[in-house]
């Protein structure tokens, strides 16, 4: 099978024609130029409300729910999926919301016959939150992006309101949010759309008092057109109802308006809504062909006739536009018909693209496309896409083809959560997650298991990381009693095909994945047929890309297995609970599968899309040590159930999962695997496993406060061969083990390394076929210097020591920037290092910490990446965990000055360091 692609960025408009450069350029106008589109971030002058958990919501509900008895917070990642469950309505006492709440969807289902219809009336319209009148002075204030659980507090105990699955914070419950705008009189004849990234969750939103739509699903991005209820002399009164079910995910979802929320302003005849799609086709170094599909609405009651231009701008690293246009296509002009939308298509070659692709084999150049409509002489509408050009091939034996070049997936599954900042999107979190994957090697990422906020592909296509693009974690069959299996038969295709729109211009984003580990898998033709529903509804979106679905238990000959594009395989391709430390564990028993689905499906691509879960706490180690490569974690055996913290000795995984060890041996003896996606790359909030006590995830390489876990090395030195690196573990301060076996190991890119403690050499050892680590498992323990010296080819290549430091003594703080925007939403991630009088990194070391800040910003989480503490993020006063802690301060909006951040501890001398906001 074979895709070829050119991609773009977030909006777009047409192109056809002409290669060479026009004397008549259309000027580049600014974002928000008032003469055409303007697109406005509400991100400030929100009130907040949220009922309290001893209070009876409104009954302003979207739809009656199933009653359940349990939620089974801490139930096994891979258990199978359940029918829903009945709903009785005969019953019901309050009307519900979402016969007029259906129709926002009406632009995403093809088939108009099955178009919803709005009933009369206005439900909500007397209740007092949507009342422009309505004193909301006691509410808090807020700034969008919000979270409205990530302060907490935590939840604590083992019949907690909310587990340790959705991350003990209390995210469920109902919440408005209230804001209001003034119009221009220029914007009496606009057409106004509200446009929200992502709403956590049954958004419903009111304005002037009208119910004017909203959108259940809590990742989906969606627009509603606010024109009707509109005045044009007043002040216009925007009121959001949010409403996050109890054990409605397996994970913590967040909840509020936690992504970006903008007011859309343009002229009755525009670029619709995601209204362009760019592909590619014939690409090379030496030119490729460019094609662009524009969609234009037209609101008035008349065909007019409109003319699309476009121009294509090269862009720098940076995203800006520094050259002239390279091309310009031929002008169209259409006739655009009446309340309605008419598409156009056009096509340029570029000569001597400047191609997309993943560092560091190749650069992701990028481009943007200036769409602008025409009527007449009169400019109605510009439209900006960012769009890479590039060409992707998925081969069964040589894997994904990027220009020509295989490039084997290094990958790894992120959730949505930024750590300590919760669900709340912030484009500085974002890219520093993103900045210290690639660090370890990561080309590639899988959005587990939902659409990610824009702005994080936009990012995926400025860095050049390779994204596999998810949308459901269930179809019809049920993961948690309220999770989105509620709204799936109302709201698939349209969260489907709404998902596809928004992402489809993104360079960075290579495969569509409609499904993780669905119950469908085990429903023979039937789980197949859904499948193939939501394959096709892909495909009429997207032909240029591939569609997966992750399965973890349907089987090469399965019908479900057969539907997709490529062969998608959760824990599978290496073998679920088939090592013999698994043995005698209950769940799903895979044998390695591999070689089954690629004798299955010969000329399909099969990747690994989970694998590994290992586990592990950053820091910490459990004697003894296992002396096979990988084992399930368990009580004694590699965790600790009293301190809630699993070995780094980076052995242990989940029942269902692997070693590093085990999965990077497996992807060697299968080379036509395409590569692979660890779970996870971060540590994120909620499913703890194995200790459902504790607050946040064990999987990730990176601890959630951002601090890299041993097995960050081990990756590093497979995924970056060439980058010199030895990394020893575990640390050496162990007073109570002296004369005792105290295993080391070492993670090298080398192949051979010897070992000294106190500069005695403890032998010289060479990595054997199929081990990715060197092991010196019958150490006995002295104090002292443990150093190695690793060797590639015989030549020395690097090396690495750990030492046995002294008592604490003093504070280091140190911040990944230093200067700032005073923006009110840049940041700084400053580590705390708990120091000896030598220096050195106290590596198990706890101290009570208290942290002042002075200037123009302000704390606004601290962590230590423990997932056992349920110290309030928001406290700033915390631990050091194993020596390290982390403080991130933000700047305040339009305040510019020095900030002064202050540590301060009872057992050591104080710090402070200094950042500048401009």
């Amino acid at each position: 099978m074979q895709y070829t692609i050119l991609i773009l960025l977030m909006s777009s408009m047409l192109l056809t024609g002409c290669s060479q450069h026009q004397s008549n350029t259309v000027k580049l106008v600014a974002h928000n130029d008032g003469q055409v589109r303007q697109r406005i971030l509400l991100d400030d002058g929100w009130r907040f409300y949220n009922y309290g958990a001893d209070m009876t919501p409104d009954a302003l509900i979207y739809d009656i729910r199933p009653v359940f008895n349990s939620d089974e917070d801490d139930k096994a990642a891979d258990a199978e999926p359940t029918a829903a469950a009945h709903i009785d309505t005969s019953d019901i006492k309050h009307r519900v919301l979402k016969p007029w709440i259906l129709p926002t969807a009406n632009d995403f289902i093809a088939d108009t016959a099955l178009h919803h219809l709005r009933p009369e009336g206005n439900p909500g319209s007397n209740f007092a939150f949507v009342q422009p009148d309505f004193d909301d002075s006691n509410w808090q204030s807020i700034t969008v992006p919000h979270d409205w659980a990530i302060t907490g507090p935590f939840y604590t105990g083992d019949n907690a309101v909310v587990g340790g699955g959705m991350g003990r914070l209390p995210s469920p419950g109902v919440a408005w949010y209230r804001r209001s705008f003034t119009l221009n009189a220029a914007d009496r004849d606009k057409a106004v759309y509200l446009d929200i990234d992502g709403a956590m969750s049954y958004a419903m939103v009111w304005i002037n008092g009208h119910l004017a739509g909203g959108w259940p699903y809590g990742y989906a991005s969606w627009r509603l057109d606010l024109t009707p209820y509109l005045l044009s002399d007043q002040p216009n009164q925007l009121a959001v109802r949010l409403d996050n079910p109890p054990a409605s995910s397996r994970w913590y979802p967040g909840g509020g308006l936690y992504r970006n929320v903008w007011l859309t302003k343009t002229n009755k005849q525009h670029i619709a809504h995601w209204g362009t799609t760019i592909t590619t086709t014939d690409v090379s170094a030496h030119q490729a062909t460019v094609h662009i599909r524009t969609e234009i609405n037209n609101r008035s009651a008349d065909n007019v006739a409109m003319t699309v231009k476009t121009e294509i701008y090269p862009l720098d690293e940076a995203g800006a536009v520094t050259a002239q246009p390279v091309a310009r296509l031929k002008d169209i002009t259409v006739d655009a018909r009446a309340s309605g939308k008419t598409a156009v298509i056009g096509k340029i070659i570029i000569n001597n693209p400047k191609l997309w692709g993943p560092p560091p084999q190749q650069q992701p150049n990028r481009y943007l496309a200036l769409t602008t409509l025409w009527q007449g002489e009169n400019l109605a509408d510009q439209y900006e896409t960012r769009f890479g050009i590039r060409d992707i091939r998925f081969d069964a034996k040589a894997g994904v083809i990027v220009n020509g070049q295989p490039v084997h997936l290094q990958g790894v599954n992120q959730h949505h959560d930024l750590g300590a900042l919760g669900a709340a999107f912030n484009l500085r979190a974002a890219k520093r997650q993103l900045l210290l994957l690639r660090e370890m090697g990561v080309n590639a990422i899988r959005m587990a298991h939902n659409p990610p906020a824009p702005e994080l592909l936009d990012l995926t296509d400025e860095m050049g990381f390779l994204v596999i693009n998810e949308i459901f974690d269930s179809w019809r069959r049920k993961k948690t009693p309220l999770d989105f299996h509620l709204i799936f038969p109302d709201w698939s295709e349209a969260d489907l095909r709404a998902f596809i729109r928004r992402d489809r211009n993104h360079p960075s984003v290579i495969a569509w994945s409609i499904g993780n580990e669905v119950g469908e898998q085990y429903t023979a033709e039937e789980g197949a047929a859904e499948a193939r529903r939501l394959h096709n509804i892909t495909q009429q979106e997207d032909p240029t890309r591939p569609t997966a679905a992750a399965m973890n238990y349907a089987k090469a000959g399965m019908p479900f297995a057969g539907v997709m594009d490529i062969i998608s395989l959760n824990y599978q391709g290496e073998g679920i609970r088939d090592a013999p430390a698994y043995a005698h564990l209950q769940g799903i028993r895979t044998a390695p599968a591999y070689a089954s689905f690629k004798q299955q499906y010969p000329d399909k691509l099969i990747l690994s899309s989970e694998n590994a879960a290992a586990v592990s706490s950053r820091g910490e180690y459990f004697f003894p040590v296992n002396r096979q490569n990988s084992a399930p974690v368990a009580d004694g055996a590699g965790g600790d159930p009293t301190q809630l913290q699993v070995s780094g000795y980076e052995l242990y995984s989940a029942e269902f999962g692997s070693s590093a060890d085990k999965v990077l041996a497996s992807m060697a003896q299968h080379p036509y695997v395409a590569g692979g996606f660890i779970w996870s790359g971060w540590d994120y909030l909620g499913e703890p496993t194995p200790y459902y006590q504790a607050r946040s995830s064990y999987f990730g390489v990176i601890d959630l406060a951002g601090f890299k876990k041993n097995r960050f090395y081990l990756y590093q030195s497979q995924w970056r061969p060439e980058l010199p690196m030895a990394h020893i573990l575990p640390h050496w301060n162990w007073p109570d083990r002296v004369g005792l076996t105290t295993p080391v190991h070492v993670f090298t890119s080398g192949d051979e390394a010897e070992l000294f403690l106190n500069g005695v050499s403890l032998g010289r050892q060479k990595k054997l076929p199929g081990t990715v680590r060197l092991r010196w498992d019958d150490v006995i323990y002295q104090p002292g210097k443990l150093s190695v010296k690793t060797y590639k080819g015989g030549m020395p290549w690097a090396m690495s020591t750990v030492e046995t430091t002294g008592q604490a003594a003093a504070l280091s703080l140190s911040a990944d920037r230093s200067r700032l925007q005073s923006d009110g939403s840049d940041l700084s991630f400053i580590t705390v290092e708990v120091l000896d009088s030598a220096g050195r990194t106290v590596p198990n070391a706890n101290t009570l910490l208290s942290f002042y800040i002075s200037g123009p910003g302000k704390i606004v989480a601290t962590d230590n990446g423990d997932a056992s503490s349920l110290v309030s993020f928001s406290a700033t006063q915390r631990q050091a965990f194993n020596g390290l802690a982390l403080v991130i301060v933000k700047t305040l909006k339009g305040q510019s000055g020095t900030i002064t951040l202050q540590a301060h501890s009872s057992e050591t001398s104080s710090a402070s360091i200094t950042l500048n906001s401009h």
